[in-house]
């Protein structure tokens, strides 16, 4: 068994063979080194924008807007994915989780994908921005990758939506 650490949020897997992706942050393949050969960024000090405090709690009224356990494991899912990606900008800024804030969401499914599809294309269009702008290596390699994860999501609803035309 080996040691595999992902370099964005720097959590260990351990395992056979390195991971597709990072089970805790969604992170690709080329971010998860062997543990001796990793260099996580969680140290690096990262500038973020403060509007994505609310959109982490989204996916958990969403979650308890359906009745299906796929849509509901899917929320729940893309909500700890957020939750890691604001756990990993505190350690890097070195600053306390903030408070969690109480957020509405459609009772619509439909609504709510919508929804879910606008948040992370803005995120990843942001991180993008970010990614873009950044200077340090470590900073651009942190939003580059969160920019991948985050168009993935939007595959992940796309692809749900057109296997469950009703």
């Amino acid at each position: 068994m080996k040691t595999y650490i992902c370099e964005i949020c720097g959590d260990a897997y351990l395992g056979e063979d390195r991971p597709s992706q990072c089970p805790f942050c969604g992170a690709g393949k080329g971010f998860i080194k062997d543990g001796i050969e990793a260099r996580p960024i969680v140290n690096e000090a990262i500038e973020v924008d403060e509007r994505e405090r609310g959109n982490l709690m989204k996916y958990q009224c969403m979650a308890g807007k359906t009745d299906k356990y796929e849509i509901k494991a899917m929320y729940k899912r893309l909500a700890k994915v957020e939750l890691e990606h604001a756990t990993i900008v505190t350690k890097v800024l070195k600053i306390e989780r903030p408070e969690a804030v109480e957020i509405s969401c459609a009772d619509s499914e439909v609504e709510n994908f919508d929804e879910t599809i606008k948040l992370e294309d803005d995120a990843s269009k942001l991180y993008a921005t970010f990614a873009q702008e950044a200077v340090n290596a470590n900073i651009k390699k942190f939003f580059g990758a969160l920019t991948i994860v985050e168009r993935e999501h939007i595959d992940l609803i796309n692809n749900y939506l057109s296997n469950n035309k009703q």
